[in-house]
């Protein structure tokens, strides 16, 4: 049954409405959260520091489901002027998360943290806490997705012959046939096999009917026999629709009539449809847009022009008429003539224009005084800026997409909120609001033009009355002093084409083609007991869920949107830190899937005999970076990133000297700004043998990735064999292998599941069921990651700068703890 244009259109209003009402309740929840941004910037004592973290905390949960609202209004709502305002709140309340994830960072000491008691009391389950990536990064991009993906195919099936001619070895022609022959004669022998045993088969059945005979039934015995049959398929049919029913009843299933259009609208069909309206709406806007614009000019340009030129005028006569000499015009940097319709007369400007100029220098010399007395200070106060550290307020930083989500609020209750539904019952645009917008664009144009024809005028005027040239009113010149830029990167390659350095990157393996792998592929449950540990003194390790989450934070977040990117905190590079089989190169990948980003590769391994001497790392590092800054957004992945920062290079790894590309690396990160949206990811897991001064300098987020704990291991048991196509059973004990698979990763899991469920294996589940014990031989094949291993990458994350903060932090409350207890015992 195929549904009307008509119904569809009446289920299109029915969802805009719904989504209407989820932008309203949006905003009363976002109302909330702003009045609660205040107290936040207020200095809180480090003793309050539990308070303050869980403040933090529910903020950002509030926060994250804001943003889950709005990546939904964004990408169904069909109106083009609310999804522009949507795309501004949906890329702040994107901001304020990694904003606060940074707070949360430096109250915790830890980039992982315990939100389990906060979950429990705001009533939110663990799927609260995922964070979602707004569907729009890859939706606005796919046609340069496609056209990259083209000029990458065209690229390798150039070079496709010449890897296939290097790949094979040759074979004489004789040896072939005879390899071929000893195949099929194989081949023909196997399939003679199972037809003889299928005839063996049928004889030997043959054989025990002739000698049993044939087992006769009576009539009644057989009618009996078929009235059972029906009778329990009756049976199983009618307590089947009675459990749907009393589901049905209870609220636990959808009823009959209610699963129709609607839920195909909801499943996909409805979402394919709304984009396609978007498109249709977004085109008649555009057209819109332009039309009004020239009408506006051609309607109500030339009196705007009279007017501004009336009012100038005046302004001309009536200063004259004051200070007895025409007045100086602005310039245009401080806004032209906007500044003569500010109420102020030249000389209130020049006024104000001066005492910017005195306070900047009094502001400049007070800076050099505090710098000199804070050096003092250091030099002769060492250890007292220690006890100084101890005593440090805490509170959040002030946040730069605190203002642009205002905004937005303001917008939606003074132009959007009141409006009814009928008035846009088409969902096109609202003409009026569009009038106003592009009268403004039409005024700051007619102004510019205005402000050119009123400086000649005036300068006639000064040569004519007051027989002197008009000098325009300039803003103070900033006093020169040390440049706080960075320095600019040489182009080491200016006469070449973007096209041509991509296809030399892909030609030598620095640029690759990455596997579509989505985020949720990365399995893992949530640390429950993650509070019940602090409370009990002991670190507890991240789970999969949370390396999960801060990879979408720190990678996919920042390089999905320009916007948020520009203002964000900004982080350059990531280093994730876990044994093998962790699927450390799975989440490289995942973040280029998600965001669309370019995957280059710049591992030791890939670098060996290519781009040889000083001068062509320096060439090779440029190319990357000015490649992937052209193409943004892209990762840099590094595998085996201790090797770039050995303490001490391996014999057999001389050779290929992996720290030869270690200098030019920094140089090139600390060359990236925001709104660069590049971003260097190290995988490693043997850290110990790194260099921690370089190591940490280079990459500023360091994330654990240790063993799974039980929640994350009976996921992904579960997960990865339902992949296969395999259906759980009760006869599978799930419980029992995640106790048993202590101790190895998931690629060991994966490893263990692939040998067990061969084709053969699968076809034989309807009659042998799947058992725990098929696995445990694979398993214990593999070897596994041992305590002592552990231990030693949580020695070595302990020391990095963030570790090393957090175990100082633990010692100095157990001090504290230890001096309370003792105060308590001489009271008593």
């Amino acid at each position: 049954m195929t549904s009307s244009p008509r119904e569809v259109c009446e289920v299109g209003s029915m969802s805009e409405q719904a989504y209407q009402r989820l932008w309203d309740s949006s905003h009363v929840t976002l109302q909330e959260l702003l009045d609660q941004e205040l107290p936040l910037l207020e200095p809180v004592p480090d003793r309050e520091r539990q308070s303050f973290h869980y403040r933090l905390s529910s903020l950002y949960l509030y926060y994250l489901g804001l943003l889950r609202r709005f990546d939904t209004l964004y990408d169904q709502i069909v109106h083009p002027q609310k999804r522009r305002l949507l795309r501004r709140l949906l890329d702040g309340v994107a901001g304020r998360v990694l904003e606060l994830k940074d707070d949360l960072v430096r109250t915790d000491l830890s980039e992982y943290h315990c939100l389990d008691h906060v979950l429990q009391d705001l009533k939110l389950t663990p799927a609260d806490l995922e964070v979602p990536i707004p569907k729009y990064f890859l939706l606005e991009q796919s046609t340069i997705l496609k056209e990259r993906g083209l000029m990458l195919a065209e690229i390798l099936s150039r070079m496709g012959p010449v890897t296939s001619e290097t790949s094979f070895p040759e074979m004489h022609r004789t040896k072939a046939i005879i390899l071929l022959q000893r195949a099929e004669r194989a081949r023909q022998g196997r399939l003679r096999a199972t037809f003889m045993r299928e005839i063996r088969k049928e004889e030997e059945r043959d054989r025990k009917i002739r000698e049993e005979g044939w087992h006769r039934f009576s009539q009644d015995q057989a009618a009996i026999i078929i009235q059972k049959v029906w009778k329990g398929y009756l049976q199983r049919k009618c307590t089947q629709h009675d459990r749907w029913t009393e589901m049905e009843f209870i609220g636990m299933l959808p009823s009959a009539h209610q699963v129709n259009l609607r839920v195909m609208y909801q499943d996909g069909l409805g979402e394919d449809i709304g984009r396609l309206r978007q498109i249709e709406k977004e085109e008649e806007f555009q057209v819109a847009m332009v039309k009004t614009h020239d009408v506006l000019r051609e309607t109500e340009g030339p009196d705007m022009k009279e007017k501004l030129k009336e009012q100038i005028r005046q302004w001309f006569i009536e200063c004259h008429a004051l200070t007895g000499r025409f007045p100086d015009y602005p310039d245009e940097s401080l806004g032209g003539s906007y500044l003569i319709f500010a109420d102020k007369t030249p000389e209130q400007v020049k006024m104000e224009l001066e005492v910017q100029a005195q306070e900047s220098k009094k502001k400049n010399q007070e800076k050099n005084k505090e710098k000199e007395n804070e050096k003092k200070e250091r030099k002769q106060k060492k250890g007292k800026g220690r006890k100084r550290e101890a005593d440090t307020m805490l509170k959040a930083w002030p946040s730069k997409f605190i203002p642009v989500i205002n905004a937005g609020h303001e917008e939606y209750i003074n132009v959007w909120k009141n409006q009814h539904e009928s008035i846009h019952s088409t969902q096109s645009f609202d003409p009026e609001a569009l009038r106003v917008e592009k009268r403004k664009e039409v005024e700051e144009e007619i102004r510019i033009q205005v402000d050119e024809l009123m400086r000649q005028e005036l300068k006639n005027l000064h040569l004519a009355v007051d027989r002197e040239e008009g000098k325009p009113l300039k803003p103070p010149k900033k006093k020169a002093g040390k440049k706080t830029g960075k320095k600019k990167e040489k182009d080491l390659t200016p006469d070449r084409s973007v096209e041509s350095l991509l296809e030399e990157l892909v030609v030598f393996g620095f640029l690759r083609k990455s596997e579509t792998v989505t985020l949720k592929d990365y399995i893992g449950d949530f640390l429950y007991l993650g509070s019940t540990l602090n409370l009990a003194n002991k670190l507890p390790m991240p789970s999969l869920f949370d390396i999960r989450q801060n990879v979408a934070l720190y990678g996919v977040l920042r390089l999905g949107s320009p916007d948020i990117h520009a203002m964000a905190p900004l982080i350059r590079s990531i280093l994730l830190v876990g044994p093998s089989g962790m699927g450390k190169k799975m989440l490289v990948k995942a973040v280029c899937t998600e965001t669309g980003a370019n995957l280059f590769d710049l591992s030791p391994s890939n670098l060996q005999g290519k781009y040889p001497g000083k001068m062509g790392v320096q060439m090779i590092v440029h190319m990357v970076f000015k490649v992937a800054r052209l193409l943004q957004p892209s990762v840099i992945w590094i595998g085996n990133a201790e090797k770039n920062f050995y303490k001490r290079v391996p014999k057999e790894e001389k050779e290929m000297d992996p720290k030869r590309i270690k200098k030019d690396l920094t140089k090139a990160l600390r060359l990236l700004s925001p709104g660069d949206r590049v971003m260097l990811i190290g995988t490693t897991d043997q850290p110990q043998l790194a260099e921690m001064k370089g190591l940490c300098r280079t990459y500023e987020r360091i994330l654990f990735m240790p063993r799974p704990d039980y929640a994350s291991r009976f996921v992904l048991w579960r997960q990865m064999i339902e992949t296969q196509g395999v259906q759980v059973t009760q006869n599978l004990d799930i419980s029992a292998l995640a106790k048993v698979s202590d101790g190895y990763t998931p690629g060991h899991i994966l490893q263990a599941i692939h040998s067990v469920l061969t084709e053969r294996r699968v076809l034989q589940l309807s009659k042998q069921p799947l058992v725990a014990s098929e696995f445990l031989g694979h398993l214990a094949k593999l070897e596994p990651m041992y305590r002592e291993e552990e231990e030693s990458l949580k020695d070595w994350y302990f020391k990095t700068p963030l570790g090393k903060r957090k175990v100082k932090f633990i010692k100095d409350q157990d001090v504290e703890e230890a001096k309370l207890a003792k105060e308590r015992k001489k009271r008593k």
